[in-house]
């Protein structure tokens, strides 16, 4: 699972076996995954979030999206 940013307390990755999805990022801080489409951009799974850090990492994700759909297609080529 290839860590593709870091910010903050948070740790940006996708799983090996996520190529036969839409584009989208997984969030990780302590025991909490959240899960956002990044096309458009839109929360998929909460994982335990509060809303006021899904607003942060929303605003994270808005920031860096071409940075993370290109960490995408790089990981798992153009299929998508």
């Amino acid at each position: 699972m290839p860590t593709i940013l870091r910010a903050g307390p948070y740790r940006f990755f996708f799983y090996a076996g996520d190529g036969g999805e839409p584009v989208h990022v997984h969030i990780e801080r302590d025991d909490k995954v959240a899960k956002f489409w990044l096309d458009p951009i839109r929360l998929q799974n909460t994982g335990g979030f509060t809303r006021a850090e899904l607003r942060r990492i929303r605003s994270i994700i808005t920031a860096h999206q071409a940075t993370l759909v290109e960490g995408w297609h790089e990981f798992f080529g153009d299929k998508h």
